[in-house]
């Protein structure tokens, strides 16, 4: 059998371009095959920084204050936009693939396995030593009655409306996943009236639940109506009018999106046929991200879980060197962290208070929390609104952290870094940031454990001489 390729990428999505730039780097030969393009996440992106600026803008205007800055309008948003897209997927683009010796290739195809295990696209066989699916995902549509004839919009082309001269109005968003809470606070800024609505009791159900109770309501203060333990059980078309029934309220709107649960883009690659098996829409992966069929990888949002682009180049990293050289690389999600585009911004790494619960005893974990309004930094800049939280063993071993206000996404950096190199709390409370910056807040927050312990340590040691008091009172 002839090899043509170290490795065959199916799928041109974030995490796709990126396994192929990794690959390049360590001078292997690759395909990747490419079916569509999506630039939906940096759209949002670019969009979203815009509605910031929007935002903060009319907030000066409301208090009064003068600003030399223009205003912007909606034709100046999106072509800020677009040029923020352009840099941003410059280092990945095809023609930067293709002069760095990605072979590309525009079309879909599937799997073989006679003569030889094989991908075919466009009448041609490729033939490769490993192959990485990094396909995505697609929305799995929800049984909602008349959401089909009504019309929607979904995450993937959402940004190809919004490149109309002018935005609807009225939106109603179905769906509770990080990407439509960045979309319904950004649409809120530009002006629009947005209703979210969300089937669980929390709009992020795997964050932190406080800091997810605190984002809810910065939402609302932005205009967004939150509804949550409100399914979706109706959509109509009446006189020309769009009306969604949420719980026990008709809302008539311009546009609706659906942003529900994601399901693996795996149909027509004939995967069954290479023994890659999956299970209720998810594929069956090792901690090494091989298939059930060891030469076929995966990574990014087709293995499931949120779409966020530095989880997908972290597996990307892995599989690539796993299917280029002896797969002994395993993925361990505790030190990476995620972050939501939302303003004030929200990040977070490791386990969750929920996760802590199930692992721990009460007596073992600390938890360490400060607010924003207590740095100097946070006033001078007037962002105020947020809360470090920091999960931490009794030994002062980093479990988790949370973080809201701004800054966090860099800010929650520093904690990642620390857990994966198992530096303890107490080196972060000596961290002596530069005055005034917004890293103070974990400094501040890390600072808590030497005295919570000692509280705890303090509590104990009355309990042990007051139960000796008793047992010397009573003569045991």
């Amino acid at each position: 059998m002839t090899i043509d390729y170290d490795l065959v990428i199916i799928g041109g999505t974030v995490a796709g371009r990126y396994a192929a730039l990794v690959a390049t780097q360590l001078k292997a030969t690759v395909a990747l095959v490419e079916s569509q393009v999506n630039y939906g996440f940096s759209q949002h992106q670019a969009i979203s920084e815009v509605a910031k600026i929007l935002h903060n803008l009319n907030d000066v205007a409301g208090r009064g204050i003068h600003t030399t800055q223009p205003s912007l309008t909606w034709t100046e948003t999106r072509l800020y936009s677009h040029g923020v897209i352009d840099h941003i997927q410059a280092q990945t683009s095809l023609a930067n693939l293709a002069a760095l010796g990605v072979d590309v290739i525009l079309g879909t195809g599937q799997f073989q396995s006679l003569p030889h295990l094989g991908f075919t696209v466009n009448q041609r066989l490729l033939r490769g030593r490993t192959y990485l699916l990094a396909t995505g995902s697609v929305l799995y549509h929800p049984e909602i009655q008349g959401l089909q004839p009504t019309g929607y919009l979904t995450l993937s082309n959402i940004w190809q409306t919004l490149k109309q001269p002018t935005l609807p109005q009225n939106w109603v968003i179905i769906g509770g996943i990080p990407q439509s809470i960045e979309v319904a606070q950004t649409l809120a800024r530009l002006g629009c009236s947005v209703t979210l609505a969300v089937k669980s009791a929390s709009i992020l159900p795997s964050a932190d639940p406080e800091i997810a109770h605190l984002l809810q309501a910065q939402l609302e203060v932005d205009g967004v109506r939150v509804l949550t333990q409100k399914p979706v059980t109706q959509v109509k078309l009446i006189e020309g009018k769009k009306w969604v029934q949420v719980g026990n309220k008709a809302i008539q709107t311009d546009q609706i999106l659906v942003a529900t649960a994601q399901q693996p883009n795996l149909e027509y690659l004939n995967l069954g046929a290479v023994g890659v098996k999956w299970r209720q829409r998810r594929l069956l992966l090792n901690d090494k991200l091989q298939t059930t069929n060891p030469r076929i990888y995966a990574c990014g949002d087709v293995i499931g879980g949120y779409d966020f682009p530095n989880v997908a180049n972290y597996e990307a990293r892995i599989a690539v060197k796993n299917a280029l050289f002896f797969p002994r690389f395993t993925i361990n999600y505790r030190c990476i962290p995620w972050g939501l585009n939302s303003h004030p911004r929200l990040a977070e790494v490791g386990l969750t208070p929920v996760q802590v619960k199930r692992q721990f005893r009460p007596d073992e974990v600390l938890v360490l929390r400060q607010y924003y309004k207590s740095i100097p930094a946070a006033q001078l800049r007037d962002q105020t609104t947020g809360i470090c939280k920091l999960i931490v063993h009794r030994n002062g071993e980093i479990l988790g952290a949370s973080i809201l206000g701004e800054e966090a996404s860099e800010l929650i950096n520093i904690i990642a870094l620390a857990m994966s190199r198992k530096i303890p709390v107490k080196h972060l409370a000596s961290l002596s940031c530069v005055y005034p910056s917004f890293s103070q807040i974990i400094e501040d927050t890390a600072t808590q454990w030497g005295q919570q312990r000692l509280n705890t340590n303090h509590a104990l040691q009355d309990f042990l001489e007051g139960f000796f008091h008793f047992r010397r009172d009573w003569n045991w």
